[in-house]
């Protein structure tokens, strides 16, 4: 299941970029061991820059290791640790920013889309993948760790105004609770 929404969000991803005129600096927050970036990059043979971050040291160690063994992109992906939170990356350095169902594990939500939007260049766009909650779902769930960052559509797309973006164009991408927000800068 976790390869087919990365599959399915790369691909959403890099259609994205290629009706915004390509993008030749793409960002993975919440990266993990690069599955996704590594399918982006596939998909955008003209990017750049391909980075990914992660706050987990091990999940950057395996996903340098998988790209070093990529002979087709590996040599153009590059993995920083590091939190959505605070970006390692300069103002306006990226046309894409993607993450594929990290934002549930995000501390700081809002500070993140924040960082997501100040990293993007000027109509750069965002595609955001994660477990969106139908109405009330995520009030009854919301005592577990992760399940306290549940979002609905409508709570995802108050912090997504609340951090500079316009309103998203929504996809549902698996099942009923995989959804897709893509969103301009």
């Amino acid at each position: 299941m976790h390869r087919d929404i990365a599959d399915r969000t790369a691909t959403l991803a890099a259609s994205v970029a290629t009706a915004n005129g390509g993008s030749a600096r793409v960002l993975d927050v919440g990266c993990g061991t690069g599955l996704v970036l590594r399918a982006v990059a596939a998909r955008l043979p003209g990017a750049e820059v391909l980075a990914g971050v992660d706050a987990a040291a091990a999940m950057i160690e395996v996903a340098r290791a998988r790209a070093a063994g990529d002979p087709v992109s590996g040599s153009r992906l590059s993995f920083e640790q590091g939190m959505a939170e605070q970006l390692p990356f300069p103002d306006e350095s990226f046309d894409l920013v993607v993450s594929a169902v990290s934002f549930h594990h995000w501390n700081d939500q809002a500070a993140g889309l924040a960082e997501c939007h100040r990293v993007l260049a000027p109509g750069g766009r965002l595609v955001l993948t994660d477990l969106l909650w139908l109405g009330l779902v995520p009030a009854l769930f919301r005592g577990s760790q992760h399940r306290r960052r549940a979002r609905t559509r409508g709570e995802v797309e108050q912090l997504l105004r609340g951090a500079g973006f316009a309103s998203p164009a929504w996809y549902r991408l698996y099942a009923l609770v995989i959804s897709t927000a893509v969103v301009a800068r």
